[in-house]
């Protein structure tokens, strides 16, 4: 049998992470022969130089795309997509895969579905048809209209999509793929972790992953600093990781690092998934506006304060509560959130089993002329 050519592209520790389960169990069937294309925050040292993650996982890697991450605008982000469509295009000619996987929301997806359409290789996405508030939401609509077929985590998502004129059979609810094997790698002790940065773990530890939001780019200082500041009025310790690499980062790293010299407050670069996940089944209360937020930490009941608008229409567990940027009752609010405490785990994103279902899904997708021609379905 002729194994499936897949190549997956990989831009941010997030969806590397995300998708790490899913990865391994493609490329340990024997149906298919999987190759990474990394770019972005992977290839950066400010960002971690998460490619490393990458290479110690065995995959194999096709490419590796740099683009310019100094500068952190709308237009710079704009002139990355160019980039790296103009390298994404040699890379998939060269390699000809049978399938692009790509995951979300990010202007790297963009490019790679931009490049692989135009070169008529099927195009599967996964976290398709879901809303938010920002740039995010127009671009994660682009790509599902490029991509051919949609893996989508939840039954509302599946539904936009067909609505959206995606052919009904060429969508399938599998659930987030952020859930699988979350438990089983939260498994660092919280007396590891609260020693490992020197925390009290009798004190309250709040989890804080804030990112830019593109079109409040200029705002985004003054935001960081507000939860930053109603935070440690709670009474918090504050665990922060840097943010990504979109435009408005610098703000908010000023203000992360402004704030690391205050007392309980730690700042971090990256956290292997391992890591990432067990601060956040012990946090006792993890804020900011990342998806993680509003998808992964309802597994373990983690309570959640969403941010400002980044995932202002996205499904929500009932462990989220949503706070306004300017919202000065936030001390009180993160207060009552303390108070209320833990959550039944309950996940409306999925059951932790979607790996098994995409690969299946990999070797059973058609790739003849007919199913890779697109156009609306209505």
């Amino acid at each position: 049998m002729t194994k499936r050519r897949i190549l997956y592209v990989t831009g941010t520790r997030a969806d590397f992470g995300l998708m790490a389960r899913t990865l391994k169990a493609v490329n340990s069937d024997d149906a298919f022969e999987l190759q990474i294309l990394v770019t972005g925050m992977h290839l950066s040292e400010a960002y971690g130089e998460t490619v490393k993650e990458i290479k110690a996982s065995g995959f194999k890697i096709a490419a590796e795309a740099p683009v310019d991450l100094s500068v952190n605008s709308g237009a710079s982000m704009a002139r990355n997509i160019g980039k790296m469509l103009v390298e994404f295009s040699v890379v998939m000619e060269r390699e000809s895969p049978d399938i692009v996987m790509l995951l979300g929301d990010r202007g790297e997806m963009l490019a790679a579905a931009i490049a692989a359409s135009h070169e008529n290789i099927a195009i599967v996405h996964i976290h398709g048809g879901e809303r938010s508030g920002t740039v995010d939401e127009p671009v994660r609509h682009a790509i599902s209209k490029l991509a051919h077929f949609h893996f989508t985590s939840t039954e509302d998502a599946r539904q936009r999509l067909i609505r959206m004129g995606e052919r009904e059979d060429h969508i399938w609810q599998v659930g987030a793929p952020g859930l699988d094997g979350l438990h089983d790698d939260a498994v660092l002790p919280r007396s590891q972790l609260f020693g490992s940065l020197q925390l009290e773990p009798s004190l309250p530890l709040a989890l804080l992953v804030y990112h830019p939001v593109a079109q409040d780019m200029s705002t985004m200082a003054n935001e960081t600093q507000a939860i930053l500041d109603g935070l440690l009025e709670a009474g918090c310790q504050i665990v922060a990781l840097k943010p990504n690499s979109d435009a408005g980062a610098a703000g908010v790293q000023k203000a992360l690092e402004t704030a690391s010299s205050r007392h309980g407050v730690r700042v971090v670069t990256h956290f292997p998934r391992n890591e990432f996940v067990s601060w956040m089944s012990f946090a006792d209360l993890m804020i900011g506006n990342s998806s993680a937020g509003i998808i992964e930490a309802g597994s373990f009941g983690t309570p959640v304060i969403n941010i400002g608008s980044r995932q202002s229409m996205r499904e929500r567990n009932s462990n989220v509560t949503d706070v306004p940027v300017a919202d000065r009752k936030l001390p009180k609010v993160i207060r009552g959130v303390l108070a209320r405490g833990r959550f039944e785990p309950k996940n409306v994103y999925g059951d932790g089993m979607t790996a098994p279902r995409i690969a299946a899904l990999l070797t059973a997708i058609p790739l003849d002329a007919v199913s890779l021609r697109k156009s609306n379905a209505y």
